[in-house]
């Protein structure tokens, strides 16, 4: 097992410090681009990443999370989903007006963000308990269920807000 898991967590770095590198090099060019224009940067990356978030969810629950390599994937392509869903609030609401907007935003953007938080504390904790005994738990199944109710959240939310993805000409 600590092979396994010192082999998974080599793994995770190594692509973290890709995903990272990736994050920082677009953080900084977007730095030139206005709100409008970073809002879109972000929407569309979330909007490709959320089918393949969506899969990898998929392929777990059918799989009951067996197999080390769906459950590094799922992590590889989550962690970056869920670090967008923070880019993207904060590109609503910066820093310093999260909390005074929530109580004003509509009750199912409200949802959205419970569930995010829920998803998000809920995946750290499978992901502690997966590293400890390296199968799936009962946690991991109640993440699972919390995760798919965000993603069909986001997809309403998405869909709500389709026409901000045109592009004009």
């Amino acid at each position: 097992h600590l092979i396994r898991i010192l082999l998974f967590l080599h793994l995770l770095v190594e692509k973290l410090n890709i995903i990272i590198g990736i994050f920082v090099k677009n953080y900084f060019v977007t730095l030139q681009y206005k709100k409008v224009q970073k809002l879109k940067i972000c929407d569309w990356t979330l909007a490709i990443l959320l089918p393949i978030v969506l899969a990898s969810s998929i392929q777990l629950e059918a799989t009951s999370s067996s197999g080390i390599f769906p459950i590094i994937l799922h992590i590889i392509v989550a962690l970056p989903f869920m670090c967008l869903i923070i880019w993207h609030i904060y590109l609503h609401f910066q820093w310093e007006k999260w909390f005074t907007k929530f109580s004003k935003l509509k009750v199912t953007t409200r949802i959205l963000c419970c569930l995010y938080i829920l998803t998000f504390l809920s995946g750290v904790a499978t992901f502690i308990h997966w590293l400890i005994e390296n199968g799936h738990s009962p946690l991991g199944g109640v993440h699972g269920k919390i995760g798919f109710l965000l993603i069909a959240f986001a997809i309403g939310h998405t869909i709500k807000r389709i026409k901000f993805f045109r592009i004009k000409k």
